[in-house]
């Protein structure tokens, strides 16, 4: 039986763990891109340290400095670009210099007879309130995004300083990461296969999250938006940011943005725009994920993708945008860590 020294270490290590994630809480997102940017760019870190064994500080600051070179500064431009987009956006909405209403119902009433015929085979007998609904969604879902957009801009003071945090963490932790990470293994009072195991699975779910999935939506996003683009469709950035975010959702894809788009193109009268679209759509988009994603990822192992997608709108829910990431990753170390509780039911390690 456990002691009373022992109980109370118990309860004294949980109570400061707790207070401990309180303090961070409003600094999660800066700590977890912190580390995420760590991971991903350890191996550079360690090349540059075989080339000057003796510069450690050297070496994370080199590394540093390429982080923010190829991957923040095209960020920081993309974000700001996004915000004047979206902040334009917002106030053509608004003004109803764009009247989606107006748009839609004119289109309706344009529509060849076999198209309405086709419409009524499939059951589709009132037009004008289908025209209502799809215009009620649209203007609802373009403002939520413009707005959410806007909201992330007017946080700037807390950006800029969760900025500075994730480039502070990650400066010590690619100076000090493996020992950090020794330390860290130290402490969970696991053994060693065991351990290895947890870490294992942590790895490969924010490799399979970052390289695959944030990169391939990445990429989608931005052939989404050139195409928006080069067929002069209003705020080709904001469609692309919105293409990007709905690839991330395992069973969605940007075809949810872009079809809808083709379609009207087509029934309002653009119809070499409607079928360019459709054609890069389904041969350039739709195939990034099943050509890319093979070779970012490689073998790595993936869970199911009805866990994935209800983890990720879970940590949506729970998280915001960073959830994106943190919802697979809690649920992937919760079924590691059961995994390791079935091993040392049935057969423990040794």
């Amino acid at each position: 039986m456990r002691s009373l020294e022992g109980y109370f270490s118990l309860a004294l290590i949980v109570f400061v763990s707790i207070a401990m994630g309180w303090v961070l809480w409003p600094f999660l997102g800066a700590i977890l891109w912190g580390t995420i940017l760590a991971m991903m760019f350890s191996p550079l870190n360690k090349r540059l340290l075989l080339l000057m064994p003796s510069r450690v500080n050297l070496s994370a600051a080199v590394s540093m400095a390429v982080v923010v070179v190829v991957v923040i500064l095209p960020m920081i431009a993309i974000g700001t670009a996004l915000l004047q987009e979206a902040t334009t956006l917002y106030g053509v909405l608004n003004s109803g210099e764009i009247d989606l209403g107006k748009s839609f119902a004119t289109t309706a009433e344009n529509l060849p007879q076999w198209t309405r015929n086709l419409l009524y085979v499939m059951g589709v007998q009132n037009l004008d309130a289908v025209v209502q609904k799809i215009t009620f969604f649209l203007k609802e879902g373009t403002q939520f995004l413009t707005l959410q957009i806007l909201s992330i801009g007017q946080s700037a003071l807390h950006l800029v300083i969760s900025f500075f945090v994730m480039l502070y963490l990650l400066f010590f932790l690619l100076r000090d990461g493996d020992r950090l990470f020794a330390t860290l293994k130290r402490s969970i009072p696991l053994k060693e296969a065991q351990q290895d195991a947890l870490f294992d699975k942590f790895v490969t779910v924010v490799r399979a999250t970052v390289k695959g999935d944030l990169l391939v939506a990445l990429l989608q996003g931005v052939l989404g938006g050139l195409a928006f683009w080069a067929l002069d469709i209003r705020a080709p950035l904001v469609w692309g940011v919105l293409m990007a975010v709905v690839s991330l959702l395992p069973a969605f894809g940007a075809a949810l943005i872009w079809l809808p788009v083709a379609i009207y193109l087509l029934i309002s009268g653009s119809i070499w725009q409607g079928i360019a679209l459709i054609v890069f759509g389904t041969l350039v988009i739709g195939l990034v994920d099943n050509f890319l994603r093979p070779i970012l990822v490689g073998k790595d192992t993936k869970m199911p993708e009805y866990v994935v997608l209800i983890s990720t709108l879970g940590g949506l829910e729970a998280f915001g945008l960073i959830g994106f990431i943190m919802g697979p990753l809690i649920t992937a170390m919760f079924l590691a860590v059961w995994d390791i509780r079935t091993h040392l039911r049935d057969k423990p390690f040794k």
